[in-house]
């Protein structure tokens, strides 16, 4: 019997980890509206290390990557200013997103993986 409740918790623990990786990747932000954002005047910040981002950007990103941006988000203000950010799978852009929060950048716009712009 025990055993049945052990394999019965590691399902849901596997299961709530896909749900979570997921939602990271979709960010909160769908690809048309970051574009829009990003047209009417959004800063693009690609969370991605140097090398990543030399060998591939977004048009207009600049590349902040996410183990940097706790010493560099005053390259990022006013605070006021609306952030699209994104990174390979939208794990680091995540992380980003509430690094920005929590510093009290008000509209910080995570697209999560760059494949969705």
């Amino acid at each position: 019997m025990s055993s049945e409740w052990v394999k019965i918790a590691l399902g849901i623990l596997a299961a709530l980890a896909v749900v979570y990786l997921v939602v990271q990747r979709s960010g909160d932000v769908a690809g048309s509206e970051a574009r829009q954002l990003v047209s009417a005047g959004a800063r693009l910040v690609d969370v991605r290390s140097p090398g990543e981002f030399a060998s591939g950007h977004l048009e207009g990103a600049i590349n902040v990557p996410v183990q940097e941006l706790g010493q560099r988000m005053g390259e990022l203000e006013p605070k006021s200013a609306p952030i699209v950010i994104y990174c390979l799978s939208g794990t680091r852009s995540a992380q980003a997103s509430r690094m920005l929060k929590s510093a009290g950048f008000a509209q910080v716009h995570n697209l999560g993986a760059m494949s969705r712009w």
